[in-house]
């Protein structure tokens, strides 16, 4: 296994940056107390989380661009 050569700018990928939401929309979840949480179905957090990581393999398909405007890889 290899990193990809630009790894230093992977927090750039729309991919890296779902993922990174997604995991802290889940870590968020579980950290709310249990009374808030009764007020948010159990299914629409999985589901957002979803959707989220559905964008993220979507933006994985697409070339990027940097904020110089190189393209990412």
């Amino acid at each position: 296994m290899k990193l990809i050569d630009n790894w230093r700018q992977a927090w750039r990928f729309v991919s890296v940056q779902a993922m990174t939401f997604a995991i802290a929309l889940q870590g968020v979840w579980l950290n709310l107390p249990e009374d808030l949480r009764t007020h948010v179905p159990d299914r629409l957090a999985a589901t957002v989380t979803a959707g989220i990581l559905l964008l993220g393999l979507i933006g994985r398909l697409f070339q990027q661009r940097g904020a110089d405007g190189t393209t990412l890889r």
